[in-house]
């Protein structure tokens, strides 16, 4: 078991010292009331004092003072402000990495991709010699390359198109909110509708429509609106009158001067 510790009295009576030195470090913050004291060891003990200053509601001034063996004068050992039961705290502390979130990379604002992100996986690009003139065999496989769409040195891997889908298909142009379930039909049958290319466009596609929410917008094809293109308004505009011919005849041509 721990040995229990016996406050130094002289530590204890040394009140006015403690409050003195939080003083000195507080500045314009203060030093409150006289909260208790704490035997952190032998003629060692922390002085507790309240921080009135309203931004650091909760808080506290922990001023500890020693004693040497045989002395009859404390001295200050540390003073810090320390947070007390129902502190204003910041936030735990959390890596970039970690902090950014969907969106937060703007203009001006560059975002390193790791080598080994595991949304990536290698794409083919023909090679090592693909970049290369010659030997006209690798100039042949970089044109094919590049007229297949390929050529990219890292494309989507199976995890980085499940998230994709997975944010698509939670987000504002998902299937599950009130837009689709007032919507008049979904954005598969829509004529503004245009489907991604490869794997992902078996589920998604992108709005083209001006007058909605999610124009220029990844869609799941059973999302909706009320923009859908089956809506068509019962009022036609009024349809013009047959053109009229000119059927004039001048007996003379007419000329500038007449």
């Amino acid at each position: 078991m721990p040995r229990t510790v016996k406050a130094d009295q002289i530590c204890v009576d040394a009140v006015d010292l403690a409050r003195s030195a939080a003083e000195e470090t507080a500045d314009q913050l203060g030093v409150g009331d006289h909260l208790g004291y704490e035997s952190e060891g032998d003629r060692l003990v922390s002085h507790f004092f309240g921080c009135p200053h309203p931004g650091y509601r909760g808080w506290r001034w922990s001023v500890t003072v020693s004693r040497a063996s045989r002395a009859k004068v404390p001295t200050v050992n540390e003073v810090v402000l320390l947070p007390g039961d129902g502190a204003l705290l910041a936030s735990s502390w959390v890596p970039w990495a970690e902090r950014i979130q969907p969106g937060d990379v703007t203009a001006g604002i560059v975002l390193p991709t790791a080598d080994n992100d595991p949304r990536l996986e290698p794409g083919y690009t023909g090679g090592e010699q693909a970049a290369d003139a010659d030997p006209a065999e690798a100039s042949q496989t970089r044109a094919i390359v590049a007229e297949l769409g390929l050529g990219r040195e890292r494309v989507l891997s199976p995890q980085g198109r499940d998230e994709a889908a997975e944010r698509w298909l939670t987000g504002a142009g998902g299937p599950d909110n009130e837009t689709t379930r007032l919507a008049p039909g979904h954005c598969l049958s829509c004529g503004f509708f245009v489907r991604l290319s490869g794997r992902l466009g078996r589920g998604f596609g992108v709005c083209t429509n001006a007058f909605s929410a999610n124009d220029a917008q990844v869609v799941t094809v059973d999302h909706g609106c009320g923009a859908h293109s089956s809506v068509v308004s019962d009022d036609r505009a009024t349809e013009l009158p047959p053109p009229v011919w000119d059927t004039i005849v001048w007996d003379e041509p007419a000329t500038l001067f007449d």
